[in-house]
Parts: structure tokens; sequence; C-alpha cells
């Protein structure tokens, strides 16, 4: 009978592993049909424990998945991909704390990007980067 139990927490244990394997390896396989050019974008709002995190794919040849992909594809293309140049806005936002964080993660012509800043607040992180962390709209 010992034999069955620790034979059926392995199979158990070996289910779980394969489950995670597959899990692990889908946004691979997602990115991987999207080359070239392409950014997986996050928007958290609140501290670095929140869970109010909104996601969306943005794809640029042709502009898609992002509510304003033209846009935010023109405004990337303009600074080759580079996020930090990006050139800010004119305007004013409130002195008010309500930090939001964005990052992007992908591909621009074939080349990484890693993209990972925290703002003030919404106001502030869309002066600083137009319509390319536009997820709310």
């Amino acid at each position: 009978m010992k034999n069955r139990t620790a034979s059926k927490a392995a199979r158990g244990t070996l289910l779980a592993a394969a489950a995670l394997l597959v899990a692990g390896t889908a946004p691979a396989q997602a990115t991987a049909q999207h080359s070239g050019t392409w950014l997986y974008l996050t928007v958290t709002k609140g501290d670095a424990r929140s869970s109010d995190t909104r996601g969306t794919f943005l794809l640029c040849d042709p502009p898609q998945g992002h509510g304003h992909a033209a846009q935010a594809c023109a405004e990337l293309a303009a600074v080759d991909g580079d996020i930090a140049a990006l050139p800010p806005k004119d305007g004013y936002c409130p002195m008010l704390y309500a930090p939001v964080s964005a990052h992007a993660r992908g591909q621009w012509n074939g080349r990484p990007v890693e993209y990972t800043e925290t703002f003030a607040n919404g106001c502030v992180m869309a002066g600083r980067t137009g319509s390319v962390f536009a997820l709310d709209d």
C-alpha cells in the first residue's frame, strides 16, 4: 500500500511539473508568433504589492492589439522603439502621489526592448510616455 501511495504522489508531482512547464512556454509561443516588432505592455497602479495590473500586446506591423496602436506605434517609430527617448508632452499634472508602474518587454525591429519606470501618477506617466501605456482608454 505504501508503494501505491508513493506512486500516486510521484505521478501527481510529475503532472504538476508538466502543467507548469506547459504554462511557462505559452507566453514564449505567443511571442514567437509576433517576431520583429512587438511589445507586451503592463501598467500597475499602486505600490509594488498591488494586484491592479493591466496588460496588452502592442503589434506594429500592422498596428493592432492596443487601444491606441497606430498612435503608439508612430510615437515609438519616431524614437526607434526607445521608450525612454519619447519626448515629454507639455501640460500640467496634479501634485498627487498615486504611483503607477509601466513595464514593456519585447522587440523593436528584432532588437530586445526592456523598460520599467514608476511615475508619481497616471498623468505624469501619460505626459512622459504618450500613447504607449494608455491602456485604460
